[in-house]
Order: structure tokens, then sequence, then C-alpha cells
């Protein structure tokens, strides 16, 4: 699933070629929404609310408001945009589900699991069960620490990976987050000394990563460098030298590869597997 710092840029490039712009051509591929008839109306703006994008389209004619095409990458969902007259390359045509053209462009989207429509009046039905939004304009980091503190037992890992506690995070920074904070992803919330700094610094690294590829969380844009612990099982900790181990964490079917130094950092190991007492790693 992908972090928000990269929906956050999919958003972008929509805008790019939709905002302001008068669709020319409209297809959801959705049994759903198969015959909803789209082309005429405006795209008003684009916008990422943590991993979800919305749509916007101007009302149609006489009553009728504004409409939301509300749709979600989840694990091998893609947009992809193609000039005008340019091929489409993104994947077969059975796979395509969303097709959005103006005169600047066409934008694709393959995989998508979630195309829905809606009224814009009723966007909360989709996006308002979720925490504030590391990148949105009303970031709120003292509402985001509060419900991370609201259950003090449950996991760090799995609480940063809860979109109701706060929006926009996924694997890669659940798992470095705990590394930067020096705690295993099974660490109990309760036991962090300082929540309003962890979501502070997920602000930080969501924030600087929001217009680059890579999810950059030790400041080296260096090719497999740019990550301390995630996708590093079984090589040093680029701190000490550590063997890094790795696990699942998160509660099944959702549950997703950790990652953790058992040096660097402390705390519970996952559920069947031994403490490792932080100093005992296999160090090279």
């Amino acid at each position: 699933m992908p972090e928000g710092d990269s929906v956050f840029r999919v958003a972008a490039r929509l805008r790019a070629v939709l905002a302001g712009q008068v669709l020319t051509a409209a297809e959801l591929r959705v049994p759903a929404h198969a015959t909803a008839v789209l082309a005429g109306r405006r795209v008003l703006e684009v916008v990422p609310r943590g991993k979800h994008l919305l749509t916007r389209l101007e009302g149609g004619t006489g009553s009728e408001g504004g409409l939301t095409l509300h749709t979600h990458l989840r694990m091998d969902g893609r947009w992809a945009v193609f000039a005008p007259g340019e091929r489409w390359t993104g994947g077969p045509p059975a796979q395509i589900r969303v097709v959005l053209g103006t005169g600047l462009g066409t934008a694709v989207g393959y995989r998508l699991p979630v195309v829905e429509l809606l009224r814009t009046a009723d966007e909360q039905r989709v996006v308002g069960h979720l925490g504030p939004d590391l990148l949105g304009p009303d970031w709120d980091r003292a509402e985001a620490v509060r419900r991370l503190g609201a259950d003090p037992g449950r996991p760090l890992g799995e609480a940063l990976l809860d979109q109701r506690n706060l929006a926009g995070i996924g694997n890669v920074y659940a798992n470095e987050l705990c590394y930067l904070a020096g705690v295993t992803p099974w660490t109990p919330v309760g036991e962090l000394p300082d929540l309003d700094r962890l979501a502070a610094r997920a602000h930080l690294l969501l924030d600087a990563n929001r217009l680059r590829p890579g999810h950059i969380t030790t400041g080296d844009t260096r090719r497999g460098r740019g990550n301390w612990v995630y996708d590093r099982a079984g090589r040093p900790c680029a701190r000490c030298g550590t063997l890094v181990l790795t696990a699942q964490h998160g509660t099944p079917p959702q549950d997703r590869p950790a990652y953790w130094c058992p040096y660097c950092q402390r705390g519970p190991a996952p559920p069947g597997r031994g403490p490792g007492p932080r100093g005992r790693g296999t160090r090279r």
C-alpha cells in the first residue's frame, strides 16, 4: 500500500492535466458506475487525503450538486498520465478502471481496487474516519498525538498504520519511525516517552519526501541507503552493524513485514520469538 507522500505526488500529476479542465472523455469501467456520464463536466480539483484521492467535479444541470470520484491505490492500483495522442502503456486494457481525458492529456487508472462516485457533500462518508492528514493543509499534531495515545497498550507499529490515528503512514514509515524512536514495532504506545516528537518526525519525513520518490529517512538519497531498516533483513544496520531482523506485525489479515535492529531498538520481540536483549544481536 502506498505511503502518503506517493499519493501526494500522484495527485499533483493528475492535477496538472485535470484541474480546471472540462472532461472530453470519461469512463468508469466498474459495474456500479459504468453508465455514469461525466464528459462535459469541469474538474475543480484533485485532492489527496491520506492515501485516498478525491477528484472533484462541478455540478451538472439543474439543482444537481458537485460530484467526487473517490479512488484508492491500495497494493496494486496505479494512475498513469499520457499526453494527447500518446499510446497508453500502463498495462493491458483489461486492467483499466478509469479514463479521464481533457485537452491537456489523459489520466488512466489501472487496477484501482476502489472506484466510487459520490456527491461531494458526502465525502465524509469515505474519508471522515481518517485522522489528521500528515500532508494536509490542516495537519493537527496535537490531535494525532491524542489519537495515538488513546490506546496505550497497542503496539506502536500497528498504531502508526491505523489511518484513524494519523493519515498517510504506510509500512515503510511505520518501520522507520519505530527505528528512529529506538523501539521495536511491538512496543506499547504508552511506553514511548514523547509521542509529540514522534508525530512531529512523521510529518517532517513525509513533508521532506512529498516531491521526491524513495521515502528517504536517512538523508542519503543514494540507491540502497535511503532507509535505516525497512527491507534490509539480513543486512547490517547502517548505524551499529547488527544484522536487521524481520517478522510480521499488525493484525491478520492486515499484517505486514516488520524490520528492526535488535541492538538499536529496545522493546518486545514479535510474539513467539525470543526477546533478543539489546546489545546481543549478530554483528559484523
